[in-house]
C-alpha cells in the first residue's frame, strides 16, 4: 500500500529518502509559491515519474514543495514530527475548527436559557405543571433524538463523501435553522427548528473530529490540536450565556422580530429569547465563507482516488475487534451527556427556587421577576462554562502525557461522584452564593469528559470507519441516550406545587447526576486502551 509522503524540498533539491535513495524532484509545485491552497490539493504535477515515484502536490507545505508516493509510512521531511510551527493554512484549519466546536455548544446550551420564557409565551403553561414539564422534556429530547439519528447518518456520509463536504453542509443546515427558530409562533414550530439545529450540530462535531485527526497525523500534535480546539466548545457555552444576558438587557432597543410569511403572529417581537435563538447564525458566517476552501483530509483523499478506501458500515463497528470499544464508549458517552442534560442543564429551572432569588423577585411583577431569574441563570451558566473550559484545557494538557486512558477519564469521574450530589442535592437548594463554585466544579468534571472522547475515538477506528464509529458513540450514546436524561429529570420532577418545583428539580438532578457518574465509572473498567500505533498502521491498511 502506498502512502503520501509530504517532502519539504524545493524543485531541484536533493534529499536522502527511504532506503538510502537520493531523489531529485523533476518539477516545481503545480502552483509555484501557492503551496497549501486547497484548489491544488493532491493534484498531479505532471505525468513524469522519478524513479517510479509519482509527483503530487503537498497540502500545508508552505512553499514550492511536492508530495511523493512511496512504499512505507507517512513521514514529513523538512518539518520533523512535533517540531516547528504550524503553517498559515494549518492555523486557519484550527481556527475554523475551534469556531465550529464553539458554535456547536453555543446552540446546544442555548435551550436551558430560553426554554422557560419561550414556553411561558408559546404555551401559557405554569412552570412545574405537567404540561410545562412535558414540553421541557420534549424540547430537550426530541431534537437530540433527531440529531442522534441523522448524526449517525452524517458520520456514514463523512466516511463515504469526505470530511470537508459534509462539514460545509452541516453548518449551512444549523445556521438557517438557528435564524428561523427566532420567528417561532408556536411551540411545535420551535420544536421543528430545534430539531434541524441539532441535526446540523451532531453531524458537524463528528466530521470535524475526523477531519482534524487526519490533517494532523503526528500523535502528539494531533492530541494537542484535538484537545485545545475542543476547549473552545466551552467558550461557546460562555458566549451564549453572555449573548443571552445582552439580549435580556437590550431587547427593547433591538429591531422588532417580524418577517412577512415567517414572523407573522409573533407574540412578543422584542422577546429576549427570540434574539438569543437568532444569534446562533452569527458564528456560522465565517465558517460558511472559509471552510469550503480548506483542504480535505489528505489520507482520505488519497485512498478515495486510489480506490482503496474501505466501505463504511454500522455492522463493521460490531466486528470482534471493535465490538468492545463501540459498546463501552457509547455507554460512557451516554453517561457523560446524562450528567450534563439530566443535571447541569437544569440549573436555569433550579435558580428561581433559591432563597436569594425568591427574596428579590417576590415583590416584582411576573415579567420583571422573569427577567431577574433569567439574568441570574445566565450568570450561573457563565460560571459553569468557565469551569467546563478549565476542564477541557486540563484534559488537553493531560492527553499528550503518557497516561492510560482509563486513568485519565477516572481523574474526572471519581471526584464527580462526590461533586454532583453535593452541588445539586445540597447547595442548589439552599444558597446562590455557594452554587457558583459548586457549578464551576460540576462543569469542569463533566465537560472535560466530552473532550476525552474527541481525543480517544479517532485512535480506536480505522480511517474508513472513523466517522461512523465516532458518530455512533457521540450520537447514539451522547445525543440520543444521554440527552434522554433531561426527559427523565423533567418527568420525575413534575409537581403541582409551583413553589416547590425548583427544589424538586434540584433533588432529582442530584440523583440523576450521581447515578450516571457511577455507571460511567464502572464501565471504565472495560474501556480498551488505544493501540500503540494508529489502527490503520497497525493493520497495515
Amino acid at each position: 500500500m502506498t502512502a503520501a509522503v509530504p517532502v519539504g524540498l524545493t524543485a531541484g533539491s536533493r534529499m536522502l529518502l527511504g532506503r538510502s535513495r537520493a531523489v531529485k524532484l523533476a518539477a516545481p509545485c503545480a502552483i509555484p509559491g501557492q503551496c497549501g491552497l486547497p484548489a491544488s490539493l493532491a493534484q498531479p504535477l505532471s505525468p513524469t515519474e522519478v524513479g517510479g515515484l509519482h509527483l503530487m502536490h503537498a497540502p500545508f507545505c508552505g512553499g514550492r514543495h511536492a508530495t511523493l508516493l512511496e512504499e512505507g509510512k507517512d513521514m514529513l521531511v523538512g518539518h520533523p514530527p512535533g517540531r516547528g510551527g504550524l503553517t498559515p493554512v494549518q492555523w486557519t484549519v484550527c481556527a475554523m475548527a475551534a469556531i465550529g466546536f464553539a458554535f456547536d455548544i453555543y446552540e446546544i446550551l442555548m435551550l436551558p436559557l430560553i426554554v422557560r420564557p419561550a414556553l411561558l409565551e408559546l404555551t401559557g403553561a405554569a412552570p412545574g405543571s405537567a404540561e410545562f414539564q412535558m414540553w421541557v422534556g420534549r424540547l430537550f429530547y426530541i431534537p437530540a433524538f433527531a440529531g442522534g439519528i441523522f448524526g449517525l447518518l452524517g458520520g456514514y456520509l463523512t466516511d463515504r463523501f469526505g470530511r470537508r463536504r459534509v462539514l460545509t453542509f452541516s453548518i449551512l443546515i444549523y445556521a438557517v435553522s438557528a435564524f428561523c427558530s427566532g420567528f417561532s409562533t408556536s411551540v411545535e414550530m420551535l420544536l421543528f427548528w430545534r430539531c434541524l439545529v441539532f441535526v446540523g450540530v451532531c453531524v458537524e462535531f463528528v466530521a470535524a473530529v475526523a477531519w482534524l485527526a487526519e490533517l494532523f497525523p503526528e500523535p502528539s500534535r494531533r492530541e494537542s490540536v484535538l484537545g485545545y480546539t475542543q476547549a473552545f466548545s466551552s467558550l461557546g457555552g460562555l458566549l451564549v450565556a453572555i449573548a443571552n444576558g445582552l439580549c435580556v438587557a437590550y431587547a427593547a432597543d433591538l429591531p422588532a422580530i417580524s418577517l412577512p410569511g415567517l414572523g407573522e403572529g409573533v407574540g412578543d417581537p422584542h422577546a429576549p429569547w427570540r434574539y438569543t435563538l437568532m444569534s446562533g447564525v452569527l458564528p456560522a458566517i465565517p465558517l460558511l465563507v472559509v471552510r469550503p476552501f480548506l483542504p480535505e483530509s489528505p489520507e482520505w483523499q488519497r485512498r478515495k482516488l486510489a480506490g482503496t478506501l474501505g466501505r463504511p458500515s454500522i455492522g463493521a463497528l460490531f466486528a470482534p475487534d471493535l465490538r468492545r470499544v463501540t459498546i463501552v464508549s457509547t455507554l460512557m458517552f451516554a453517561m457523560a451527556y446524562g450528567a450534563a442534560f439530566g443535571a447541569i442543564q437544569q440549573v436555569p429551572q433550579i435558580v428561581p427556587g433559591l432563597p436569594e432569588v425568591r427574596e428579590v423577585t417576590q415583590s416584582l411583577a411576573p415579567p420583571q421577576a422573569a427577567l431577574v431569574t433569567q439574568h441570574v441563570a445566565a450568570n450561573v451558566t457563565k460560571v459553569q462554562e468557565v469551569g467546563g473550559l478549565v476542564g477541557r484545557v486540563i484534559l488537553a494538557y493531560l492527553a499528550v502525557l503518557a497516561i492510560r486512558r482509563r486513568t485519565l477519564i477516572r481523574l474526572f469521574q471519581v471526584p464527580g461522584m462526590i461533586a454532583m450530589p453535593v452541588a445539586f442535592g445540597l447547595i442548589a437548594t439552599s444558597s446562590l452564593t455557594w452554587l457558583y463554585p459548586a457549578i464551576f466544579v460540576a462543569g469542569l468534571l463533566t465537560v472535560a469528559q466530552f473532550s476525552f472522547w474527541g481525543n480517544y475515538l479517532p485512535r480506536m477506528y480505522p480511517l474508513h470507519l472513523r466517522g461512523t464509529g465516532e458518530s455512533f458513540a457521540a450520537n447514539i450514546g451522547g445525543r440520543l441516550i444521554g440527552t434522554s436524561f433531561a426527559w427523565v429529570t423533567a418527568t420525575l420532577a413534575a409537581t403541582p406545587d409551583r413553589g416547590y418545583a425548583p427544589t424538586k428539580i434540584a433533588l432529582v438532578a442530584a440523583a440523576v447526576g450521581f447515578s450516571v457518574y457511577v455507571v460511567g465509572f464502572l464501565a471504565s473498567f472495560w474501556l480498551p486502551e488505544p493501540p500503540a500505533a494508529d489502527l490503520d498502521e497497525a493493520r497495515g491498511t
